[in-house]
């Protein structure tokens, strides 16, 4: 039985009619003409290659413990890119739909279904859920029910980003308000969420970006968010970065981790005596290289988060439920942004793809589904 959240929910809204091709049901009593669109492959390779669209027609009818969801939006993350590259850790059995990460609508709860109810809002409580589609039935304890009264966009990006920057700031030190953290990627998914959660609890943060041509625009968006400090990769190798660091109340006690090579020994060097840097990323693809002076004089220690293991160790555990719903607050009360999007349908997946895997883009790629 899945595990509810929000205490806001609406109505279910049913149609007795086909309402778009590739995704036709009838009443919540009767489902037939049951069919969804998919993106899928059937190789792992080159995604703007392997990605493929289909009709597939689903079961006519749902069993007791089942739930027919209509999904609502779904991003491309980097983790997407990599599942479909065939490089991700986790690989699906093919041909699989792809899609880690989304939101959909309940339409209809199987007679043994506790907990949800046609209208709800749910997220996948795994990866690899397949969230590029249209309509899926699927067991009750496979997804999340998750509050309705918030932005669309907020509940499809929420699980993976957001959570990611939620757990790496509880679980590694006890921060208290004047903490520092530095970080690389900053204007990534999860940066752009770290920035909000240290400033909602009174973190500084240290925020370290590529330079491009339109930095200065960066830079004024990441400090709209609440970042306290942004500088460029090269601005990390001068002095003036150590200037900056001396001129701080504490020094970093965290260190988030998502470029690796070079990027990685210079977040090492700058933290504080016994500071923590955590991994979640490698984006360079090159590895991580630690100072041998940071780990024997500062006794900097080293760790690595992937948050697909945290949510299976904690599927059901309070501390998610509560974590989502703290961040549900955050963005119902306007303290926690959404990141900016492009949306797609689905039929354009190749301009989508080809978008998400093109290098400086200060947007999340979502497919905008129903």
């Amino acid at each position: 039985m899945a595990a509810p959240l929000g205490i806001a929910c609406r109505k279910a809204n049913f149609f007795t009619r086909v309402i778009k091709p590739g995704c036709s049901y009838q009443s919540a009593s009767k489902v037939r003409l049951l069919s969804t669109k998919q993106l899928y492959v059937n190789t792992f390779g080159e995604p703007k290659s392997v990605l493929q669209a289909r009709d597939v027609e689903l079961s006519s009818s749902i069993r007791p413990r089942q739930v027919l969801v209509k999904m609502l939006m779904a991003p491309i993350n980097p983790s997407d890119v990599n599942m479909m590259e065939g490089t991700y850790f986790v690989q699906p059995p093919l041909p699989a739909v792809m899609g880690n990460e989304g939101v959909g609508e309940i339409v209809e709860v199987g007679s043994d279904v506790k907990g949800l109810s046609p209208g709800d809002w749910v997220i996948p409580a795994d990866t690899a859920f397949g969230t590029w589609q249209t309509m899926k039935v699927i067991e009750d304890t496979e997804v999340i029910k998750l509050r309705n009264d918030i932005p669309v966009e907020a509940a499809a990006t929420i699980s993976v980003n957001p959570c990611t920057a939620y757990r790496m700031l509880k679980d590694y030190a006890n921060l208290v308000p004047g903490d520092v953290i530095i970080q690389n990627g900053s204007n990534s998914g999860v940066g752009v969420s770290v920035i909000q959660l240290a400033r909602e609890w009174g973190i500084k943060t240290v925020n370290i970006v590529r330079n491009r041509p339109d930095i200065d625009n960066l830079v004024s968006y990441l400090k709209s968010l609440g970042a306290d400090h942004v500088v460029t990769e090269e601005f990390c190798r001068k002095p003036e970065m150590r200037d900056l660091l001396k001129s701080l109340t504490n020094q970093p006690k965290l260190a988030f981790n998502c470029v690796g090579g070079q990027s990685s020994s210079e977040l090492l060097r700058h933290l504080g005596q016994g500071g923590v840097m955590i991994t979640y990323g490698g984006m360079s693809k090159k590895p991580i290289i630690a100072p041998t002076g940071a780990l024997l004089f500062k006794e900097i220690k080293l760790f690595g988060y992937w948050n697909t293991n945290w949510n299976r160790l904690h599927k059901f555990d309070l501390k998610r439920f509560e974590m989502l719903s703290d961040i549900c607050r955050l963005i119902k009360n306007s303290k926690f942004n959404p990141p900016e999007c492009e949306f797609y349908s689905l039929s354009d997946y190749e301009k989508a793809v080809e978008r998400a895997t093109s290098g400086f883009k200060n947007c999340k790629v979502v497919f905008k589904i129903i």
